[in-house]
């Protein structure tokens, strides 16, 4: 019985120390943030793409400028 006992409080014990691991939460957050700058992407896409392209659009005037 006593073995029985000793395995019971090993499993317990051994329940309670993966309860409490934390090692894995960063993997949890860097995921959570990575899913957060997608969603706000996906949102504004239409405003990102309109700021992309007038700052290439201002780099090849600008490079036209240079060029002559």
């Amino acid at each position: 019985m006593n073995r029985l006992k000793n395995i019971g409080k090993k499993v317990v014990n051994g329940a309670l120390k993966f309860w409490r691991d934390e090692s894995g939460m960063g993997t949890v957050e860097v995921i959570l943030i990575i899913v957060v700058l997608i969603g706000l992407v996906i949102v504004f896409k239409e405003q990102i793409s309109g700021i992309v392209e007038d700052v290439f659009k201002t780099i090849r005037e600008d490079t036209r400028v240079i060029t002559n």
